[in-house]
């Protein structure tokens, strides 16, 4: 079994790793190679469904806890193959100290889960920092940044562990940054995302968590959030998969979603 921090792993055939610090070339290989996996990677999620569950909670400066952000909605396909999002249970938000904007909402989809692609990747600037035991798992750990960014644009800045058998990442620390207009006070948390193996191939997001202070020009105010992937599926139809943003409304006597059958440690 390998074991990453609230996750159980099942383990893949290895391959050859030198217990060595590995050379520039072999640097340069292990990138290469670990942007094709995740290529592959981020294709077989389009064809799977799941559960993704959302939780935000925001604090006063001192601690006290104020309003909530909860949203349960399920990754389907429809009959005719088309990739879709249906909404499970959406409770009216009670934010007071912050709002969730398109930035957030892009974030949420694409930075939090982040995937570093053949085709992302001379976006982004690489550095190798070190070898480093996850657990039971040896990995990569590379320092990941924008060379530049564009406007309407969001991208991930922090680390990234790259299993040094699967060369796929198993789990991100950052935060999303992007370019932002003049006089937007917005801020992002840091946040921490693992991943797991899925149908013994793949390492698909299970879990991202933040907990941090925000610091905003009218104050301090504290944010948690936790985001939940579960239930993953894969879709197999003989219709062409096709994908769009349809939101279906659930029934209004939709059940509450379940809860986990192990509760995240802090």
């Amino acid at each position: 079994m390998r074991i990453l921090p609230l996750v159980l792993m099942t383990s893949c055939l290895p391959l050859a790793a030198s217990p060595a610090e590995p050379t520039k070339e072999e640097i340069e290989k292990v990138i290469t190679n670990f942007a094709a996996k995740e290529s592959e990677f981020a294709k077989a999620r389009e064809t799977y469904t799941y559960r993704q569950t959302i939780k935000i909670q925001e604090f006063e400066g001192g601690g006290q806890a104020r309003g909530r952000f909860d949203l349960v909605s399920d990754i389907i396909f429809s009959p005719e193959g088309k990739r879709t999002e249906r909404i499970v249970r959406a409770p009216s938000p009670s934010l007071v100290l912050v709002s969730l904007s398109p930035e957030d909402e892009q974030d949420l989809r694409s930075v939090q889960p982040f995937v570093l692609t053949t085709k992302d990747l001379p976006k982004y600037q690489v550095d190798y920092l070190s070898k480093e035991k996850l657990d039971e798992i040896d990995c990569y750990v590379f320092a990941v940044k924008p060379k530049k960014m564009e406007s309407g644009q969001r991208y991930f800045q922090g680390q990234v562990w790259v299993d040094d058998q699967d060369l796929q990442i198993v789990k991100s620390f950052g935060r999303a940054t992007g370019i932002l207009k003049k006089g937007n006070d917005q801020r992002f948390p840091k946040f921490e995302t693992w991943r797991a193996q899925v149908d013994g191939k793949y390492w698909f997001p299970v879990l991202t968590k933040a907990d941090d202070t925000l610091q905003f020009a009218s104050g301090p105010v504290g944010l948690k959030m936790q985001v939940k992937y579960e239930d993953y599926k894969q879709f197999r139809s003989t219709t062409t998969i096709t994908f769009g943003d349809a939101v279906e409304t659930p029934p209004a006597n939709t059940p509450p979603a379940p809860k986990p059958s192990k509760p995240p440690k802090p």
